[in-house]
């Protein structure tokens, strides 16, 4: 039996996905939760797969995820979301789900996310599979990455910040909450010893930061 947990604010689409999995043939739905402190108390060691939507009210479902993940290595996430853009796709691989459906997929295809992601596979919708891999793969065979000594995430914050984009905007791009951003640009400026945040611009910039793809240097 594989045991899944729903996390949806929108309590239309999660009682109609408790109902859906319910009627399947070996899965059973054991907790429900609407918000991102639902989550933490309703999933333990109980629960095999957790269905989760990325948006929870002020909440992100990427640091939900992250956080689960965690504290129960065993556990396999599947998001299900509105979101197909690289960003939210990258964010949510990279905090440890390992499927992610749009919530467009048929029932068919969320059975087989649930089955699939139970069984230790990886699983991505089709229409997000060939541009998160394509990004990915990318990220990973870049030849150096500046400023070691910041985590992947406080990178990725320092990229946005030097383009121009302020907290609000960042979150919405990374699909994190505004506190997270703000405390991964104070992290950026004291590991970089930096006064402030135009200071933290300039040095992005002269170290390759802040540039869209069709830039030129």
């Amino acid at each position: 039996m594989i045991r899944v947990a729903v996390v949806d604010d929108h309590p239309v689409f999660r009682l109609g996905m408790v109902a859906l999995l319910d009627s399947l043939d070996g899965i059973e739905v054991v907790a429900q939760a609407a918000s991102a402190q639902e989550a933490h108390e309703a999933v333990g060691e109980s629960v095999d797969v957790v269905l989760m939507d990325l948006h929870l009210g002020d909440d992100s479902g990427v640091e939900v995820t992250r956080d689960l993940v965690r504290r129960l290595p065993r556990l396999r996430v599947l998001v299900i979301t509105m979101r197909e853009d690289d960003e939210s796709v990258v964010a949510s691989v990279r905090a440890g789900a390992s499927g992610y459906l749009l919530k467009g997929a048929s029932p068919d295809e969320v059975e087989r996310g649930v089955r699939a992601v139970a069984n230790g596979e990886m699983i991505l919708g089709p229409k997000v599979a060939a541009r998160a891999m394509a990004t990915l793969t990318a990220g990973r065979t870049a030849v150096r990455l500046p400023f070691p000594e910041l985590s992947d995430r406080e990178r990725e914050v320092l990229d946005l910040v030097a383009r121009g984009f302020d907290n609000t905007q960042i979150s919405r791009r990374l699909v994190l909450s505004p506190k997270t951003v703000r405390n991964h640009v104070s992290n950026v400026l004291t590991k970089l010893a930096l006064p402030d945040r135009a200071a933290a611009i300039i040095r992005a910039r002269d170290e390759g930061l802040g540039r869209d793809p069709g830039d030129t240097p």
